[in-house]
């Protein structure tokens, strides 16, 4: 199956767990106060984004990409980052909650938690 590309994209206040997103590759795009709760990412590509006040709590996230992408102020709750593709897996995290979420195993020496919540 063909992923989508999607460059550029700016999606505000989107609901995704009433409308799914679409399955594909996203490149340099703004997810701006979007509810991704308890939906399944698996196989989702997101490189270069940037999630402002999203709520990504229980979301799937088997063999999703995230490659230099950025969170802040963002709710992560019980989220498996160990199941995530691991190639070239990098994010960075500020004033988010990421309680629950697990990361066993995963190779993230130069990720940023900065004033965030971890339990």
């Amino acid at each position: 199956m063909e992923l989508t590309y999607i460059e550029d994209e700016i999606f505000e206040n989107c609901n995704f767990k009433n409308t799914p997103p679409t399955k594909g590759e996203y490149q340099y795009c703004r997810f701006v106060n979007c509810d991704f709760s308890n939906v399944d990412i698996s196989d989702f590509m997101y490189i270069e984004c940037e999630f402002s006040g999203c709520n990504f709590s229980m979301a799937r996230l088997t063999k999703t990409t995230f490659r230099d992408t950025k969170f802040w102020d963002c709710k992560m709750l019980g989220l498996h980052f160990d199941d995530c593709n691991e190639f070239g897996l990098s994010f960075s995290f500020e004033n988010c909650i990421l309680h629950h979420s697990t990361f066993y195993k995963t190779k993230i020496k130069k990720t940023i938690f900065q004033n965030s919540q971890l339990q």
